[in-house]
Protein backbone atom coordinates (compact mmCIF):
# COMPACT_ATOMS: atom_id res chain seq x y z
CA UNK A 1 0.00 0.00 0.00
CA UNK A 2 0.99 3.37 -0.78
CA UNK A 3 1.21 6.14 1.88
CA UNK A 4 -1.69 8.02 -0.61
CA UNK A 5 -3.58 4.99 0.17
CA UNK A 6 -2.87 4.67 4.12
CA UNK A 7 -3.90 8.17 4.47
CA UNK A 8 -6.99 8.41 3.10
CA UNK A 9 -8.68 5.00 2.85
CA UNK A 10 -6.60 3.23 6.43
CA UNK A 11 -9.43 3.88 8.82
CA UNK A 12 -12.54 2.62 8.24
CA UNK A 13 -14.55 5.31 11.02
CA UNK A 14 -17.88 6.42 10.41
CA UNK A 15 -17.23 9.17 12.06
CA UNK A 16 -15.59 10.61 9.15
CA UNK A 17 -18.66 10.82 6.96
CA UNK A 18 -20.51 12.76 9.55
CA UNK A 19 -17.22 15.05 10.57
CA UNK A 20 -17.01 16.08 6.95
CA UNK A 21 -21.01 16.30 6.19
CA UNK A 22 -20.77 18.84 9.42
CA UNK A 23 -17.69 20.69 8.73
CA UNK A 24 -20.03 21.19 5.26
CA UNK A 25 -23.38 22.82 7.67
CA UNK A 26 -25.02 20.00 8.29
CA UNK A 27 -26.45 20.21 12.11
CA UNK A 28 -27.79 16.91 12.06
CA UNK A 29 -24.61 15.22 11.31
CA UNK A 30 -22.92 17.60 13.77
CA UNK A 31 -25.76 16.60 16.91
CA UNK A 32 -24.62 13.39 15.91
CA UNK A 33 -21.23 14.02 16.53
CA UNK A 34 -21.88 15.71 20.16
CA UNK A 35 -24.11 12.29 21.30
CA UNK A 36 -21.59 9.87 20.18
CA UNK A 37 -18.99 12.07 21.78
CA UNK A 38 -19.45 14.45 24.65
CA UNK A 39 -19.57 11.83 27.09
CA UNK A 40 -16.23 11.34 26.63
CA UNK A 41 -15.15 15.01 26.01
CA UNK A 42 -16.95 16.24 29.62
CA UNK A 43 -15.06 13.44 31.51
CA UNK A 44 -11.38 14.22 29.92
CA UNK A 45 -12.88 18.31 30.63
CA UNK A 46 -13.95 17.57 34.23
CA UNK A 47 -10.89 15.82 34.96
CA UNK A 48 -8.62 18.78 33.81
CA UNK A 49 -11.12 21.21 35.13
CA UNK A 50 -11.76 19.90 38.72
CA UNK A 51 -15.35 21.39 39.13
CA UNK A 52 -18.26 20.40 36.82
CA UNK A 53 -19.39 23.96 36.70
CA UNK A 54 -16.50 24.69 34.67
CA UNK A 55 -16.64 21.11 33.03
CA UNK A 56 -20.31 22.18 31.16
CA UNK A 57 -18.62 25.67 30.58
CA UNK A 58 -15.61 24.41 28.48
CA UNK A 59 -17.64 21.49 27.13
CA UNK A 60 -19.55 23.11 25.88
CA UNK A 61 -16.60 25.42 24.18
CA UNK A 62 -15.15 22.75 23.09
CA UNK A 63 -18.10 22.07 21.27
CA UNK A 64 -18.48 25.10 19.79
CA UNK A 65 -14.53 25.17 18.23
CA UNK A 66 -15.33 22.30 17.24
CA UNK A 67 -18.26 23.11 14.95
CA UNK A 68 -16.10 25.85 13.64
CA UNK A 69 -13.44 24.03 12.45
CA UNK A 70 -14.65 21.03 11.41
CA UNK A 71 -14.02 21.62 7.91
CA UNK A 72 -10.36 21.66 8.41
CA UNK A 73 -10.79 18.09 9.64
CA UNK A 74 -8.49 15.96 6.90
CA UNK A 75 -9.71 12.60 8.19
CA UNK A 76 -5.95 11.74 8.21
CA UNK A 77 -6.16 10.03 11.44
CA UNK A 78 -9.77 8.72 13.42
CA UNK A 79 -11.86 11.36 13.92
CA UNK A 80 -11.78 10.52 17.98
CA UNK A 81 -8.01 11.37 18.05
CA UNK A 82 -8.66 14.80 16.31
CA UNK A 83 -11.59 15.34 18.45
CA UNK A 84 -9.41 14.38 21.69
CA UNK A 85 -6.30 16.76 20.51
CA UNK A 86 -9.00 19.33 19.69
CA UNK A 87 -10.91 19.12 23.14
CA UNK A 88 -7.86 19.35 24.85
CA UNK A 89 -6.14 22.58 23.27
CA UNK A 90 -9.81 24.36 23.96
CA UNK A 91 -9.82 22.89 27.26
CA UNK A 92 -6.24 24.26 28.61
CA UNK A 93 -6.85 27.24 26.57
CA UNK A 94 -10.12 27.96 28.65
CA UNK A 95 -8.35 26.83 32.06
CA UNK A 96 -5.53 29.26 31.59
CA UNK A 97 -8.11 31.36 30.84
CA UNK A 98 -10.21 30.97 33.79
CA UNK A 99 -7.38 30.50 36.25
CA UNK A 100 -6.06 33.98 34.82
CA UNK A 101 -9.78 35.65 36.00
CA UNK A 102 -9.64 33.94 39.25
CA UNK A 103 -6.68 34.86 40.23
CA UNK A 104 -7.74 38.88 39.46
CA UNK A 105 -10.57 38.27 41.96
CA UNK A 106 -10.01 39.82 45.40
CA UNK A 107 -12.85 39.08 47.24
CA UNK A 108 -11.68 39.96 51.60
CA UNK A 109 -11.39 37.77 54.54
CA UNK A 110 -14.34 34.78 55.11
CA UNK A 111 -15.48 35.49 51.61
CA UNK A 112 -12.77 34.45 50.19
CA UNK A 113 -12.30 31.04 52.09
CA UNK A 114 -15.81 30.64 51.34
CA UNK A 115 -15.48 31.03 47.60
CA UNK A 116 -12.45 28.38 47.32
CA UNK A 117 -13.93 25.43 49.82
CA UNK A 118 -17.38 26.51 47.06
CA UNK A 119 -14.76 25.94 44.21
CA UNK A 120 -13.01 22.77 46.11
CA UNK A 121 -15.75 20.88 46.91
CA UNK A 122 -18.87 21.41 45.00
CA UNK A 123 -20.43 18.13 44.34
CA UNK A 124 -17.43 16.57 45.34
CA UNK A 125 -19.66 13.48 46.52
CA UNK A 126 -20.72 12.38 43.02
CA UNK A 127 -16.87 11.44 42.00
CA UNK A 128 -14.94 8.68 42.81
CA UNK A 129 -12.24 9.10 45.97
CA UNK A 130 -9.19 9.33 43.22
CA UNK A 131 -11.66 11.66 41.05
CA UNK A 132 -11.67 13.94 44.63
CA UNK A 133 -8.39 13.92 45.05
CA UNK A 134 -7.43 14.42 41.18
CA UNK A 135 -8.82 18.08 41.44
CA UNK A 136 -7.33 19.21 44.87
CA UNK A 137 -3.80 19.13 42.50
CA UNK A 138 -2.33 22.21 41.29
CA UNK A 139 -3.97 23.18 38.17
CA UNK A 140 -1.08 22.53 36.08
CA UNK A 141 0.38 19.69 38.26
CA UNK A 142 -2.94 17.73 37.54
CA UNK A 143 -3.42 19.03 33.75
CA UNK A 144 -0.33 17.16 33.21
CA UNK A 145 -1.47 14.03 35.32
CA UNK A 146 -4.93 13.80 33.33
CA UNK A 147 -3.52 13.74 29.90
CA UNK A 148 -0.52 11.47 30.60
CA UNK A 149 -1.63 8.98 33.05
CA UNK A 150 -5.38 8.88 32.48
CA UNK A 151 -5.65 10.08 28.98
CA UNK A 152 -2.28 8.02 28.26
CA UNK A 153 -0.72 10.70 26.33
CA UNK A 154 3.26 10.67 26.06
CA UNK A 155 5.09 13.28 27.78
CA UNK A 156 6.57 14.61 24.43
CA UNK A 157 3.00 15.54 23.17
CA UNK A 158 1.65 16.97 26.61
CA UNK A 159 4.79 19.13 27.23
CA UNK A 160 3.74 20.15 23.40
CA UNK A 161 0.50 21.01 24.41
CA UNK A 162 0.87 22.71 27.84
CA UNK A 163 4.05 24.58 25.86
CA UNK A 164 6.22 23.34 29.29
CA UNK A 165 9.52 21.08 28.80
CA UNK A 166 9.08 17.61 28.66
CA UNK A 167 11.54 17.25 32.26
CA UNK A 168 8.76 19.46 33.41
CA UNK A 169 6.15 17.10 32.30
CA UNK A 170 7.71 14.41 33.91
CA UNK A 171 8.05 15.85 37.27
CA UNK A 172 4.74 17.53 37.75
CA UNK A 173 3.23 13.73 37.12
CA UNK A 174 5.79 12.45 39.60
CA UNK A 175 4.59 15.45 41.86
CA UNK A 176 1.11 14.57 41.03
CA UNK A 177 1.58 10.37 42.14
CA UNK A 178 3.54 11.73 45.11
CA UNK A 179 0.60 14.19 46.49
CA UNK A 180 -2.69 11.27 45.46
CA UNK A 181 -0.50 8.49 47.57
CA UNK A 182 0.57 10.86 50.36
CA UNK A 183 -3.33 12.21 50.84
CA UNK A 184 -4.46 8.28 50.26
CA UNK A 185 -1.73 7.29 53.33
CA UNK A 186 -3.37 10.08 55.21
CA UNK A 187 -6.46 8.55 54.66
CA UNK A 188 -5.66 5.47 55.62
CA UNK A 189 -4.60 6.28 58.85
CA UNK A 190 -7.83 7.97 60.08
Amino acid sequence: MTAQILTTNYFDDPDVKLAQRAGDGDLTAFRQLYDSHHRRVYGLVLRLAGDFDTANDVTQEVFIQLWKHLATFKAQSKFTTWLHTVATRVAITELRKQTKRLQKIHLAGDEQSVFEQQLKHEDSADLGRLDQLIQRLPPQTRWVFVLHCIEGMRHEDVAEELGIAVGTSKAQVHRARTLLEEWLSHEDTE
